[in-house]
């Protein structure tokens, strides 16, 4: 039995918590799986899981417990007021998880020795009140290589590498380490991760970014289960309900997008600046093909343009390096981080 907490956000007064409960042994950790064929078993096993519906789970914070459901596809979600506004700390906050009763038909298994119940901790991120912007970032194609526009080779990067040796794009965790910092210091910007990846693939995604050096965030993917929402969902309506959930946690930070070209960003972020006016910096959409695709090149452009009314810039870039550089003149990272980023992306 597994009690997988995921890693989320919140405000001092308010914590969104989510995670999923599986019938599941735990896989070994990331760097542990060896060949690839054993990497491809392991794949299987992450995707062929066993749900549990109906299970129930206590979240504690403050010494406050509720209790939450399962779904159909073992997930939960609990929106948690605790008791007292939460300090700043460093940024995230433990919740405390029980699994307290499982439905007719599956037996507890996993406790420790001595333990009677499962337990596990969520992390959660509070902003701080002086934080200058968020981020919202993508995955595929923006910070890791998945080769999304090519199925054959999505299919390859996906199921047949092992993350840890996919390498990210040059110079990306220095950026986002820049943005993350700002012009105050205080490395307090709050970064969010948004996916059409399933979450099945969370541990896997969570230990490429802390091998590559990327600022912790909470990692924001997809239920590909079959309830009804999630058939008729596709890549657009799934971020762009994410990202808009962000906005609406945060309503006084503006947020910097950064996405690709490669599937449909472009569209999702001009969207997110029409539905939310004054509350984007700056959007960058990162070439996948190298301006190899005249007809993609347009559309963003085209979209560009669309928001120019809106004063929020969206560029087109070749690398991590030109995004940097822009950020500079805007005063989202400080002057010399351009060239850290510029020699990270050389070493890359």
């Amino acid at each position: 039995m597994l009690l997988l907490p995921y890693r989320s956000y919140g405000t001092a007064s308010r914590l969104y918590i989510l995670g999923r409960v599986l019938d599941d042994e735990p896989l070994p950790p990331p760097s542990e799986r060896g060949s690839t064929v054993r990497g491809l078993r392991m794949m299987w096993q992450r995707i062929e899981t066993d749900e549990v519906p109906g299970a129930e789970v206590e979240v504690s914070v403050q010494g406050h417990a509720a209790r939450v459901v399962t779904d159909e596809e073992g997930y939960f979600r609990l929106n948690l007021t605790p008791p007292a506004p939460l300090p700043w700390n460093d940024g995230w906050h433990p919740v405390s998880l029980r699994l307290a009763s499982l439905p007719k038909g599956f037996e507890l298994a996993g406790a420790a020795d001595g333990e009677d119940a499962l337990t596990a901790t969520a992390t959660v991120l509070v902003p701080p009140p002086d934080a200058e912007f968020g981020i919202i970032s993508d995955i595929d194609d923006t910070i890791v290589e998945t080769g999304a526009t090519s199925l054959p080779r999505m299919f390859r990067n996906t199921f047949l590498r092992q993350y840890r040796q996919r390498l990210p794009f040059a110079g990306v965790a220095e950026f986002y380490r820049a943005l993350q910092l700002g012009l105050n210091g205080k490395r307090n910007n709050p970064v969010f991760y948004v996916s059409s990846s399933p979450w099945n693939l969370y541990d896997l995604l969570d230990d490429y970014m802390i091998h590559h050096g990327l600022p912790a965030g909470p990692l924001l993917l997809r239920d590909f289960g079959i309830r009804r929402r999630n058939l008729r969902e596709g890549h657009l309506d799934h971020k762009l309900r994410e990202i808009s959930q962000v906005l609406d946690t945060y309503p006084a930070l503006s947020f910097v997008l950064i996405g690709d070209s490669g599937q449909r960003d472009p569209a999702i972020y001009r969207e997110v600046v029409r539905r939310y006016p004054g509350r984007v910096r700056a959007i960058y959409i990162r070439d996948v093909e190298a301006s190899r695709d005249s007809a993609r090149d347009t559309i963003v452009t085209g979209f560009a343009k669309e928001i120019e009314a809106d004063n929020v810039p969206m560029l087109l870039v070749p690398d991590t390096a030109a995004a940097a550089a822009h950020a500079a003149t805007i005063g989202l990272i400080v002057p010399p981080a351009v060239a850290e980023v510029a020699e990270e992306a050389k070493q890359g």
